[in-house]
C-alpha cells in the first residue's frame, strides 16, 4: 500500500514532500513485494507439509507394513473360523440342534464383520483419511452398526435362550425351529433399524464436511443418536445379558443345595460266587449307568459302591427297571451337555465385555463432549478390539467344546462327518 505524504507536515518545501513521497513509494513496493514474498512461502509450506508427510510415510514403513500384516491376520482368521463354525453345524449331526441355529447366526453375523467391515477399515487405518466417497462411508457405517449390533445381540438372545431351558422345564422338548427362527429375526430386525437410521438423516451437521475435508470417516456424532445407538447395541443388552446369567447362576445353585434324594434307578443283583459271570451286552450303553448312579440318594449306598460289588464282589447285574427311567437318564445327559454349552456361552459373554466396552464407552464419551479427544492411537485400538471379538468365538468354541473341537479336527483332516 502507497502512503502519500500530506504537505502540511512537511511544511511547503516541495523538496521535502518529493523526498518522502519516494520513500513511500519503495515502502510500497517493499510491502507488495513482501507479501508476494508470504503467499510463495505459504504455497511453499503447503507443499513442504505434503513432502513431510511423504517421507514421514516412507519413515514409517515397517509400521505401515507391520500394522498391515497385522489386520490382515485378523481379518483372515475371522474368516476361517467362522467358516469352520458355520460348516462343523451343517455337516455335522450331533452339531445341528436347535439351539445352535443362534450360533450359527452369531458366526454369520461375525463373518460379515471380517468381510463387509474390517477391510475398508483396514485400508482407512493404514492410510490415515478415507479416499472414497461420502456415500461409501455411509455404506460402510451402516454394515458396522448393522453386523457389530447383530454380533452383540446374538449374545442377548442365546442368553435368553439357556435362561429359559434352566427356567422352564419342558422348554427344552418345546423350543422348536420356530421359535428360535423368531428370536433370530427380531436381532436382525433391531440391528438394521439402528444402522439404517442415519442413512435416513440423523446425523450431526458436520457429517459430510469431516468426510469431505478433514478425510474422516465415522458414525454419525449426533448426541442423540450416539445415545440410542450404543444402548441398543451394547448397553441394554449387557445389562440384559448380566441380569440372565446371575439368575442361571442363582437357580442352578439353588437346585444343588436344595437337590432331593431320587430313588435309585439301578438295582444291583449279587450273585454266588459259583455264578458265571454276566455277558456283556452291546446294546447296553454303560453310560447310562454312570449316569443313573448320579441321582441315588445319600442315605443310600454310594455309587461307587455298589458298582465295584457288581463288578467284583459278586459278578452282579446291573438292570434298567423302566423306559421312563431310561428317558430320565437321557435327559440328564442332556442337562449335562447344557451346562457346558452354558459355561462357553457365559466365557464368549465375558469376552464380548471386554472386548467391547472400552470402545463404547469412548463413543458415547465422544458423542456427549464435544472437547473429548482420545486420539487416534486409542481410537483404533479400542475400535480393533471391538471387531477382534468376531475372529474370538470361534476360538472359545474349540477350547471350550469338545463337540465342536472334534468337528474342526475332522473338517481339517478331511475326514467324513460323525454322524450322518
Amino acid at each position: 500500500m502507497t502512503t502519500k505524504w500530506p504537505a502540511v507536515l512537511i511544511g511547503a518545501n516541495p523538496h521535502y514532500a518529493s523526498v518522502l513521497n519516494e520513500e513511500a513509494g519503495s515502502s510500497g513496493r517493499q510491502d507488495s513485494w513482501s507479501g508476494s514474498q508470504e503467499d510463495a512461502w505459504a504455497d511453499n509450506s503447503s507443499e513442504s507439509v505434503q513432502t513431510n508427510l511423504s517421507l514421514s510415510w516412507h519413515e514409517n514403513l515397517p509400521v505401515v507394513v507391520t500394522v498391515s500384516l497385522l489386520l490382515c491376520v485378523v481379518i483372515i482368521a475371522t474368516v476361517i473360523g467362522n467358516i469352520f463354525v458355520i460348516a462343523a453345524i451343517l455337516l455335522e449331526r450331533n452339531l445341528r440342534t436347535v439351539s445352535n441355529y443362534l450360533v450359527l447366526s452369531l458366526a454369520v453375523a461375525d463373518l460379515m464383520v471380517a468381510c463387509l467391515v474390517m477391510p475398508l477399515g483396514a485400508v482407512y487405518e493404514v492410510t490415515q483419511e478415507w479416499v472414497l466417497a461420502p456415500e461409501l462411508c455411509d455404506v460402510w457405517t451402516c454394515c458396522d452398526v448393522l453386523c457389530c449390533t447383530a454380533s452383540i445381540l446374538h449374545l442377548l438372545a442365546i442368553a435368553v435362550d439357556r435362561y429359559w431351558a434352566v427356567t422352564i422345564v419342558d422348554y427344552m422338548r418345546q423350543r422348536d425351529v420356530r421359535k428360535v427362527g423368531t428370536m433370530i429375526f427380531l436381532v436382525w430386525s433391531v440391528a438394521f433399524v439402528v444402522s439404517i437410521a442415519p442413512i435416513f438423516g440423523w446425523k450431526d451437521k458436520d457429517y459430510r464436511s469431516r468426510v469431505l475435508n478433514e478425510k474422516k470417516c465415522l458414525v454419525s456424532q449426533d448426541a442423540a443418536y450416539q445415545v440410542f445407538a450404543t444402548c441398543s447395541s451394547f448397553y441394554v443388552p449387557l445389562i440384559m445379558i448380566l441380569l440372565l446369567y446371575w439368575r442361571i447362576f442363582k437357580v442352578a445353585r439353588q437346585r444343588i443345595r436344595h437337590k432331593p434324594g431320587a430313588k435309585a434307578m439301578l438295582v444291583v443283583h449279587k450273585e454266588p460266587s459259583t455264578s458265571s459271570a454276566l455277558p456283556s451286552n452291546e446294546n447296553t450303553p454303560q453310560h447310562n449307568a454312570a449316569g443313573v448312579a448320579a441321582h441315588n440318594s445319600s442315605n443310600q449306598s454310594s455309587p461307587s459302591n455298589g458298582m465295584n460289588k457288581a463288578m467284583h464282589g459278586g459278578f452282579g447285574r446291573l438292570l434298567v427297571l423302566t423306559k421312563r427311567e431310561k428317558k430320565h437318564v437321557e435327559e440328564s445327559l442332556e442337562s449335562r451337555r447344557e451346562r457346558k454349552a452354558a459355561k462357553t456361552v457365559a466365557i464368549i459373554t465375558g469376552v464380548f465385555v471386554m472386548c467391547w466396552l472400552p470402545f463404547f464407552v469412548m463413543a458415547l464419551v465422544m458423542a456427549l463432549c464435544e472437547s473429548c479427544d482420545p486420539g487416534k492411537l486409542v481410537f483404533s485400538f479400542f475400535l480393533w478390539l471391538g471387531y477382534a471379538n468376531s475372529m474370538i468365538n470361534p476360538i472359545i468354541y474349540t477350547i471350550f467344546s469338545p463337540d465342536f473341537r472334534n468337528a474342526f479336527g475332522r473338517i481339517l483332516c478331511g475326514k467324513k462327518p460323525a454322524y450322518r
